[in-house]
């Protein structure tokens, strides 16, 4: 008789960001087809999100209500302060009741947004830390990566990837971060992004020409290393943007806002209160898979968020990355579109346009290219959960 297996899913999930929520559903479903005794549960941001969009029991990630906020009393001070003590106290009440527990997918080893060692990097590596002292396996699925000059974070990110039992990376410049930060990863695969588990939305009826763009905006301030010039890179970013949308406008182009984290929304009011257009309008994206239908549906996608590009290229529609770190230059370079890359902190509104305008003319060229690529992609993240299970998810002997 063997008992099921438990398993546990950790992040910052269920907390607004599309991207994570995505890279939640495709470890779900891999789990659902694959182990469907598996009794699966979650402990992240936003709990009552996930039990009530994904059917598991979760539990919230912080003891204090206001950990992601800045602390701007002596009551909040106090109350980040006793959190740090009672999270090691739940995490490892948590983590020692499963055999497995995956973190899935996240740029969960970056900082390549701005980022306080104590706050999500100090739960990670209370999770490894936990898993090793009470031998639960914790995997670190496709996960993203980058160098991290903070001393503090980089720290706490290094020891997390050295404890976890499991490790894989959705990119080499990721694996080779960590290799760099003086964790071994000889035996580190390197797979796709999660999100290419996700089944395409169906194919919809064409547009009538010209179709519309899809401009994926963000609430972007820059990398951890910037907090001095914060609103200078965000002002910038959103000028050149605005001014790029603009002009789509004048030539007669429909415009459809996406976000890939509910922190975007007022970039999209912005834009809209600049563009006074109905040509101009914002996408209901609460998934996704609604990004997914979206991008399909659209002549082109200019995004800048991680995982609005994701979807585009997923979908197989020409896209232009505004890159804010180097993840996105590496994603567009293996989908075929290293040439259409533009720099989110330097935004020029008139060179942005010539790249839209070159990247249309290749269209056809480029979905054929998109097509072969994904399948390729597909393949990949399959030998990956193949791996999971031979490493990590075979049943557990009843006690």
């Amino acid at each position: 008789m063997r008992a099921p297996v438990r398993v546990g899913l950790f992040g910052l999930l269920g907390s607004g960001n599309l991207g994570n929520d995505g890279s939640l559903e495709a470890v779900l479903g891999y789990l659902r087809a694959e182990h469907p005794e598996a009794v699966v549960d979650a402990l992240c941001g936003g709990p009552e999100v996930v039990s009530t969009r994904y059917g598991i029991p979760a539990t919230r990630l912080n003891w204090y209500s206001g950990e992601y906020r800045t602390a701007s009393s002596a009551g909040a001070i106090a109350g980040k302060g006793l959190g740090k003590l009672v999270d090691a106290v739940r995490t490892a009440a948590w983590v020692r009741r499963h055999d497995v527990v995956i973190v899935p997918g996240m740029g969960v080893l970056e900082a390549t947004l701005p980022l306080r060692p104590w706050g999500f990097p100090y739960s990670l590596f209370l999770l490894c830390a936990s898993g090793r002292l009470f031998r639960t396996r914790v995997a670190l699925v496709s996960v993203g990566a980058s160098p991290i000059s903070h001393r503090a974070t980089r720290a706490l990110v290094r020891w997390s990837a050295r404890l976890a039992t499991y490790r894989s990376f959705r990119g080499a410049m990721s694996r080779e971060a960590m290799r760099a930060m003086g964790v071994d990863t000889a035996r580190d695969e390197v797979y796709p992004d999660l999100t290419f588990a996700l089944p395409n939305p169906r194919a919809s009826a064409p547009a009538d020409p010209p179709g519309p763009v899809c401009v994926g905006v963000m609430a972007f301030h820059g990398g951890n290393d910037e907090r001095a010039r914060a609103e200078e890179i965000h002002r910038r970013y959103l000028d050149g943007t605005t001014r790029f949308v603009r002009a789509l406008v004048e030539d007669g182009r429909p415009v459809r806002l996406l976000i890939g984290d509910e922190l975007d929304a007022p970039v999209v009011a912005a834009v809209l209160d600049a563009v006074d257009s109905p040509l101009v309008t914002a996408a209901e994206a609460t998934s996704l898979a609604d990004l997914m239908k979206e991008a399909a549906a659209a002549d082109a996608v200019v995004a800048t968020r991680y995982h609005n590009l994701v979807c585009a290229v997923k979908v197989g529609t020409p896209t232009l990355a505004l890159s804010y770190s180097a993840k996105s230059d590496v994603l567009m370079a293996e989908m075929g579109l290293d040439a259409y890359c533009h720099p989110a902190r330097e935004v020029d509104a008139d060179r942005l346009l010539e790249q839209f305008r070159a990247l249309e003319k290749r269209s056809a060229e480029l979905r054929r290219t998109l097509a072969e690529r994904n399948l390729a992609a597909v393949r990949r993240v399959e030998h990956q959960f193949t791996a999971l299970t031979a490493s990590l998810l075979p049943a557990t002997e009843a006690s």
